[in-house]
């Protein structure tokens, strides 16, 4: 996979709100992956992701948290 170390910024809506989150390739890609094999869409996966995270972290740290706890813990 090729692409950029620097954060790309996608648009998605969550709980009904506009927002953005900045993301390298490598964490979109895995994310857009990891979203069709749970036949979800990844604004689903995201919105899964930001309700378990609590308050003590930002969007685009979660969402890089998840996808290197799932990569770390192989196929499913």
């Amino acid at each position: 996979m090729s692409g950029t170390a620097r954060p790309r910024k996608h648009s998605l809506t969550l709980r009904g709100h506009r927002t953005s989150v900045s993301l390298e390739d490598a964490f979109w890609y895995e994310l857009r992956r990891i979203a069709e094999a749970e036949g979800k869409s990844v604004n689903e996966l995201i919105a899964e992701i930001d309700a378990a995270r609590g308050v003590t972290s930002g969007l685009a740290s979660a969402v890089r948290v998840f996808v290197l706890e799932r990569a770390k813990a192989g196929p499913r």
